[in-house]
């Protein structure tokens, strides 16, 4: 099938959206290929087609787990085989998988980057018949990125091992991060498929504001339509739902501390306009494909342009007029400052907390590579008198210098395994048929569950017993307490995966020189969010579009700095109309006889509301003969 063939066979369009087809096309060809396109531009069809178009398998590298599941899922709805690898899976789910993706017809493996670097993975690479490696996130390989992964440069180590064309895409890359990205990927020949970053339909606005909340009140009520308000936190997020809900929007909040479960029911209220304004931390929007959103407002400063232009950047899919409002006061700007100083501790506190992780789950010199531990912020820093910021971003810097995975809120599947001998099971009596009736359908439905603990679908298993998700637990619950399962119950939890064993003081190397580069480039980025709020002469949009390294750009006319202009030069021009008019009046009443000197005692002075131009305007009117010349 051609490319428009799979796009309608799976899709149901007719046509590609720009720049889609030339990178599909690039793909096909067997071309390496980063594509740079902004937030909603369809990045997820320039590499399921072409992956759909081959024979064999796509393997898509990609550091968000959300995105990854419902990805996964749209595929799979879509009638194409599909599987996800990501944190919080068991090494016998992750086996399951890849045995799955190298034997049975699966068109997509969705890889967080953290397993790239695995022996199990890389265990299969000689059974994986890889068309397409796929990088979403691109920006993530690259040091001098906004978020860079080291895991991400792993990447370039399986080009060694497989034979198989790069599809790299990302929404923000400067031109110093897009070549970092083709280097670090290994491209044999550099194609850079780059679409206008220009969003004419979104209309960017800066306030500057004491009272914020009046401000976000008076834009949900002022704008209809959906929208969505990111703050830094959580404890604001819920605080700023509360008060919006008192003023009588339909609101809802949404974090990475929320359930999965409620995550998904508030995500798909908003979705289907349920709830009108969603307030949240940047854990939301990612691969969510609203097209009517109508605003965006930011309650805090981002931490830099790249973050701001694709969280603004969901507004407005679907053409139509929207609003990207970003509201700010001093207080942000001393706030900028100190989360500088906050992200980056100093190295030897970063080398405490890696020894105190090891104590905190008693963990010897030389011992715990491999292990995946459960992890409670709150628990660490209240043990060890330590404040959450700077521990939460020394664990951060610990992941960029491969010590460690820190994974923020994975869901972990409930777990069960039958502890009774197969044959021995029908002769326990239980209580309850439907306690029978669960163990029955547990062994029918996951062939291993006598041999490993194995993760199980609640929603599932409660469809097919015809109860709810808690029933199903107790029924789960109550077979532990007969002693015939290890039931292990669904948990939200940080994760914390050791890379190696636990070295000794002294020997840990944080790389100075990449913690100077990542502290410079962090301080960059966020002085240019400083200066973009600041600017009061240059258009909001060609700002933006010159950061990310397009020159070649017009004012957009709507954002503020664009109307102030124009409201600024209307006033001028009515100024000069109101001179030219006064001008005329007094040249007649004169008679014709006037002097420079006396045009000047009458228009010079600020308080007569005459245009300073007034010399100018009348050496207008004497060229075109509507006044007569004024005497020595």
């Amino acid at each position: 099938m051609t490319a428009k063939e799979v796009l309608k066979e799976y899709w149901g369009y007719d046509s590609f959206r720009p720049m889609q087809e030339e990178i599909i096309n690039a793909a096909v060809e067997g071309k390496d290929v980063l594509a740079i396109m902004p937030t909603g531009g369809g990045k997820s069809v320039c590499f399921q087609v072409p992956g759909l178009m081959a024979g064999g398998l796509s393997i898509v590298v990609t550091p968000l787990i959300a995105l990854m599941k419902d990805q996964v899922q749209n595929l799979c709805d879509r009638g194409v085989k599909a599987v996800a690898i990501h944190a919080g899976m068991s090494r016998h789910e992750v086996d399951l998988a890849l045995n799955h993706a190298a034997y049975g017809g699966v068109k997509f493996l969705y890889l967080s980057p953290e397993r790239l670097g695995t022996m199990l993975f890389r265990s299969y690479l000689d059974v994986l018949d890889v068309s397409y490696i796929v990088v979403d996130e691109a920006h993530c390989i690259s040091q001098w990125g906004y978020d860079f992964r080291p895991d991400y440069l792993r990447i370039g180590e399986l080009r060694e091992t497989l034979n198989a064309p790069v599809i790299a895409l990302t929404a923000t890359a400067t031109p110093v991060v897009a070549d970092d990205i083709m280097e670090k990927l290994g491209f044999r020949d550099r194609l850079l498929l780059k679409s206008g970053f220009e969003r004419p339909n979104l209309t960017y606005v800066v306030r500057r504001t004491e009272d914020k909340l009046t401000q976000i009140l008076n834009i949900c009520n002022g704008v209809p339509g959906s929208g969505i308000v990111y703050a830094r936190n959580r404890r604001k997020c819920e605080e700023l739902a509360s008060m919006m809900q008192s003023a009588g929007i339909s609101v809802s909040f949404y974090h990475a501390g929320l359930g999965g479960q409620t995550r998904s029911e508030r995500q798909a209220l908003w979705k289907d306009g349920s709830i009108r304004v969603m307030v949240c931390t940047n854990a939301f929007g990612m691969g969510i494909d609203k097209p009517d959103v109508r605003f965006v407002i930011h309650y805090d400063l981002p931490e830099g342009p790249e973050s701001y232009f694709q969280e603004a950047g969901r507004a407005g899919r679907d053409g139509l007029r929207s609003y990207a409002v970003q509201l700010w006061n001093g207080i942000d700007l001393r706030r900028a400052r100190q989360i500088e100083d906050v992200s980056f501790p100093s190295l030897e506190y970063i080398e405490d907390i890696y020894q105190k992780i090891h104590l905190f789950y008693e963990i010897p010199y030389n011992a715990g590579e491999g292990r995946s531990l459960k992890f409670k912020m709150e628990d660490f820093c209240r043990k060890y008198g330590l404040q959450k910021a700077p521990a939460f971003y020394a664990l951060k810097y610990l992941q960029q210098t491969e010590h460690l995975s820190y994974s923020e809120e994975v869901d972990i599947a409930t777990k069960v395994r039958i502890c009774v001998d197969r044959r021995s099971l029908y002769d326990i009596t239980l209580p309850e048929q439907q306690m029978a009736d669960l163990l029955e359908l547990l062994m029918r439905t996951y062939t291993g569950i006598f041999n490993y603990v194995q993760p199980i679908d609640e929603e599932y298993l409660s469809r097919r017993l015809s109860t709810t998700v808690p029933q199903l637990r107790q029924l789960l619950y109550r077979l532990a307490l007969e002693h015939v399962i290890n039931y292990v119950p669904a948990d939200h939890s940080d994760v914390v995966f050791l890379r190696h064993g636990r070295l000794e003081p002294g020997n840990i190397d944080l790389k100075p020189k990449l913690y100077r580069m990542l502290k410079e480039n962090c301080h960059t980025r966020s002085q240019s969010m400083i200066e973009y709020v600041s600017e009061e002469t240059e258009c909001r949009s060609r700002f933006l579009l010159r950061y990310f390294g397009q020159e070649d750009t017009e004012d957009c006319g709507t954002c503020d700095v664009c109307r102030a202009r124009k409201a600024r030069e209307c006033d001028r021009e009515g100024l000069r109309e109101k001179t030219r008019k006064a001008l005329i009046e007094y040249a007649d009443l004169s008679g014709g006889h006037y002097s420079v000197q006396d045009v000047v005692a009458r228009f010079s002075n600020p308080a007569a509301g005459f245009s300073p131009d007034y010399l100018d305007i009348l050496r207008e009117l004497i060229d075109k003969g509507i006044v007569p010349p004024c005497g020595d």
